[in-house]
């Protein structure tokens, strides 16, 4: 059975996915470097992942029993680090210290460094096989009453790594239950659209055909983001995956569905729309005018 979240629970999850996009402006504007694009469409995801679906404690990183989140496009490590800030892993103002020298917040993310990151990432395409391997051993020591689950972020460019196929072959054959991937389905990658570079498509298709529940949905829309993990969740003899069809740069209309913002922080983007000098500005603007609005309905 699908479960459906509280008005007022989707009310909520909309303010904290637009404040942890403003954090990732400010962030970059901080940096002066990073990726943009991948971390706003994004997201709503992690809202729902870090203040609603995943098992984890922040005051606790280490609990034993908590869910595995890998994030294995690390550059969109931004938005990783807004939802753990804002959701108690450590004080939202370290945010500013993205990408400075000794700064446990890098470029991508650092498992020794920051407690709560399951994994280092850095290379693409590595995630899901870690994932793989990871929730492959917990069955092992465990069995299969084992109720932690292992989510792994990708990203669909990735997806062009050849290893990454042989993971998801291997934990078909397995049926390993409680892996969850999430495919950031933007569509774009650093030099242009996923579908110019390397097709994809049919992308569900392929999943199924290696033995994976598939489900696609809207990234941006919270009840089919909670829903999906809900029936992952449920599958019992299978590995899941969902792609989620997101919008890169969303919630900054000059940035919106381009990827020339998929590396550029605010400031470093094409500047046809609106000039270099005021792009974090303008779009510190668009998004507190927006949270206003939600706001405003939540009164």
């Amino acid at each position: 059975m699908r479960e459906y979240l509280h008005p007022d629970k989707i009310a909520k999850l909309e303010v904290i996915a637009n404040d942890l996009r403003e954090s990732v402006i400010d962030m970059l504007m901080h940096a002066g470097s990073g990726h943009t694009a991948g971390p706003l469409g994004m997201a709503d995801v992690f809202a729902v992942l870090y203040f609603h679906a995943l098992r984890h404690d922040p005051k606790n990183p280490e609990w034993s029993d908590r869910d595995r989140l890998l994030l294995s496009n690390g550059h969109i490590c931004p938005i990783l680090y807004a939802a753990m800030a804002h959701s108690g892993y450590f004080p939202v103002e370290e945010l500013k210290t993205l990408r400075k020298l000794g700064s446990r917040l890098q470029g991508h993310p650092h498992r020794e460094w920051l407690p709560g990151v399951e994994s280092t990432s850095g290379p693409l395409g590595e995630g899901i096989s870690q994932a793989v391997g990871m929730a492959l051993a917990e069955r092992m020591d465990h069995g299969k009453q084992s109720d932690k689950f292992f989510y792994c972020i990708t990203g669909d460019g990735e997806l062009g790594e050849g290893q990454n196929w042989e993971a998801i072959l291997l934990a078909g054959k397995e049926k390993i239950h409680n892996l969850i991937v999430i495919v950031d389905r933007n569509n774009i990658q650093i030099d242009g659209f996923t579908e110019d570079v390397l097709p994809l498509e049919p992308l569900g298709a392929k999943w199924a055909a290696f033995n994976w529940h598939v489900q696609e949905i809207d990234g941006h829309n919270l009840e089919d983001i909670n829903g999906a993990i809900h029936a992952a969740k449920a599958i019992f003899n299978q590995p899941s995956v969902i792609i989620a069809h997101t919008i890169p740069g969303k919630g900054i209309d000059f940035m919106s569905r381009r990827f020339e913002w998929h590396g550029n922080p605010p400031g470093k983007g094409p500047a046809d729309v609106v000039p270099k000098e005021a792009q974090g500005e303008e779009a510190l603007r668009e998004l507190r005018t927006l949270r206003g609005r939600i706001t405003s309905e939540l009164d």
